[in-house]
């Protein structure tokens, strides 16, 4: 603690009479007990033994004359006069840490010279001059007085109670392949999951004082005094970037950057990302936390005046509130790529948030400024949000990938659209409300083209029902193409079949259901169905083909009749071609995948219902022809249990272990 300035010197005689003039002067100046007792703090600062003094015999004054009072008021002035120059001798020393007596001394000789400046007194220059000296030791004393009593950010306290609250976004989930949308990401996971609960208000019951609460009524003085004797544009200056200042480094300590338009533009998505969340943290620790603490601080520290009050709440946070809008300027006119989106979306909605909030705080003219800048980001963002939808559209429009799945299963980008759409029902009531703001209305995006959906339905579907019928019918035509690269049209229909399954899967698990309705997937439901039934015409056919008699056969099954096609020699032409028939199946559709376990049980029972009874038949019938005979091995390969085991292999994504070259026992 700085030491207070010595006092001056005792007088080396008339003791007696430095005390009676003392004790005129009190009893002369004060109207009051109150002000008698400034008055002795002030005199004994300059010698002990006027702290002697009583006010107990002191009378009212006479102040019928002007002349009796203005002799007591200048010897007042000079003993708060010599006060302020032994402060201003020693700069180094700060008044508000000495004792509580040396403040309410140095106070009350602030008070007496700004009282005696405001009268026009003999000694109006000297006056002037002590209260400019007095006053820059106040503003350098509440410089230091509120930066000495800053209360630091605690981040664990803050941060890490908003972060139980941070939102996931696309590229939280898993990525699995090649799909470009925009950027490559192909996601699988749930909605639910990326981005956690609905956001509750960590803040509730949380509140920060800027400044420790043992110094608001030493800087309340000092604002006091700096108002009355007119400097309170210097108090305003002084307040102003001190707060700045601290702010600043509070901002720092929320991990919220000062970062240009150019700059954020630079940024890699990775980093940019982890920008973006921790702005959508920082915007609601800023406003309910770091704001709300600065209008408390105001409202106690500068009570003395209205238009104070609101002038330095408003030029203090400026920096810190256009600090977080220009990051949100800068990426709402970042270029368009779908990976944005959610967080985006979590910036919109943290600012709409708290924009009731940062109205409260600021009030006043300039404080409806402040508030329209804040909302013209919003609109920006939400412009982002419409934009960067629309461009997902086009970019889902103009895929065009010309490599196939050679297992013919879930494309990547199946797996990334939906999870997207999955993703953007959670953000649904933002994104009603932006799109019904003429955001679906763009010149260049048409109604959808889904012929499922009848025009009074669409009209009864939200805004973003609408967007997201027209994006699956995107995806779903998409699709549509990249099936017809495939050769073998068996393997298209597999294809289809796994990728309408899985879209169907997403819709039902989410509430993409309730939005797209149960008429629509039951439409889908039915379309795998004739893919179903497309793939085993397709791929049996013709091999069971060999396992029918022919027309003019006789069906006994004895062998008699050699003009017959139906002869010995015919016989083991058809159990050979459908060996042949049914290995390349084998071969080829064991590598082949359908990822869901009851759909792929469900097309081996199929097969089986159709393949297993016509072979025993056909084995029952003529097997006796070719069996016995020389190398009737060759001919009758199998059982029919031998052909059950051998289905059960199909569509597993690897090839079959089948040995093709034993023999039937």
């Amino acid at each position: 603690m700085s030491a207070a300035p010595p006092p001056p010197p005792e007088s080396t005689g008339g003791s007696d009479k430095v005390l009676a003039a003392a004790q005129h002067i009190v009893k002369s100046l004060a109207t009051s007990k109150n002000a008698a007792d400034d008055m002795i703090r002030i005199l004994s600062g300059f010698d002990n033994r006027l702290s002697s003094i009583t006010t107990d015999l002191f009378p009212s004054p006479d102040l019928s004359s002007t002349e009796s009072s203005e002799i007591p008021s200048v010897a007042a002035f000079d003993a708060a006069e010599q006060l302020i120059q032994f402060w201003d001798a020693t700069p180094e020393a700060l008044v508000f840490e000495t004792p509580e007596n040396d403040v309410a001394q140095y106070l009350a000789a602030v008070d007496v010279a700004t009282e005696h400046l405001a009268r026009g007194a003999s000694g109006a220059g000297r006056a002037g001059v002590a209260v400019q000296l007095a006053m820059a030791r106040l503003e350098e004393e509440l410089r230091q007085h509120m930066v000495s009593h800053a209360v630091p950010l605690d981040p664990t306290g803050l941060c890490f109670s908003l972060r139980r609250f941070s939102l996931g976004s696309f590229e939280d989930l898993d990525t699995s392949s090649e799909f470009d949308a925009a950027t490559p990401h192909s996601l699988d996971a749930t909605p639910e999951t990326a981005r956690g609960g609905p956001l509750g208000n960590p803040f509730d019951d949380h509140v920060f004082d800027p400044v420790r609460p043992e110094a608001v009524d030493d800087l309340r003085a000092i604002a006091d005094r700096m108002a009355c004797a007119g400097y309170g544009r210097e108090l305003v200056d002084a307040y102003c970037s001190i707060r700045r200042d601290l702010q600043d480094e509070y901002l720092s300590v929320l991990g919220v950057e000062r970062l240009s338009i150019d700059e954020v533009q630079r940024v890699e998505w990775k980093q940019l990302n982890d920008k973006m969340k921790k702005w959508v943290q920082g915007v609601k620790t800023v406003v309910r936390v770091l704001l709300a603490g600065e209008r408390r601080l105001c409202d106690q520290v500068l009570a003395v005046s209205d238009e104070l009050k609101e002038e330095c709440f408003l030029e203090s946070t400026k920096g810190c509130i256009m600090q977080i809008l220009n990051f949100g300027d800068a990426v709402a006119v970042c270029p368009r790529s779908p990976e944005k989106l959610s967080r985006i979306l979590d910036m919109y909605e943290a600012l709409a948030e708290v924009i009731p909030e940062m109205k409260d705080l600021c009030l006043g003219c300039s404080g409806d400024g402040v508030i329209s800048d804040v909302q013209a980001i919003l609109d920006r963002l939400g412009d982002a949000v419409r934009g960067t939808l629309f461009e997902f559209g086009k970019v889902l429009q103009k895929e065009s990938s010309r490599r196939a799945m050679i297992a013919g299963e879930i494309h990547p980008m199946t797996r990334y659209v939906m999870n997207y759409l999955r993703l953007l029902v959670v953000y649904s009531g933002t994104l009603d409300l932006l799109l019904d703001d003429g955001g679906d209305n763009h010149p260049s995006v048409e109604r959808p083209e889904d012929q499922d959906h009848d025009p009074e339905h669409l009209e009864s579907m939200t805004p973003l029902g609408r967007r997201l019928l027209k994006l699956m019918c995107y995806l779903e035509a998409n699709l549509e193409d990249k099936s017809k690269l495939y050769e073998d049209a068996a393997l298209e229909c597999i294809f289809s079949m796994n990728n309408l399954l899985y879209i169907v899967q997403k819709v039902k698990d989410s509430e993409l259901g309730k939005i797209l309705g149960d008429h629509w997937v039951r439409r889908r439901s039915g379309k795998i169905r004739q893919y179903s039934k497309s793939y085993l015409r397709i791929s049996w056919t013709k091999t069971l083909s060999y396992l029918r008699d022919d027309v003019h056969g006789s069906g006994s099954g004895s062998g008699s009749g050699s003009g017959h096609s139906s002869s010995r020699m015919s016989i083991k032409e058809k159990f050979k071609n459908f060996n042949l028939a049914f290995e390349e199946i084998y071969r080829n559709q064991t590598i082949w995948k359908v990822p869901d376990p009851q759909l792929r049980e469900e097309l081996k029972i199929s097969i089986s219902e159709n393949v297993i009874p016509a072979y025993r038949a056909f084995l029952g019938r003529y097997g006796s022809q070719v069996d016995g005979g020389r190398s009737s091995g060759k001919y009758i390969k199998y059982t029919p249990e031998d052909l059950e085991g051998q289905l059960s292999d199909l569509f597993e994504g690897s090839p079959g272990s089948a040995n093709h070259s034993r023999r039937r026992t």
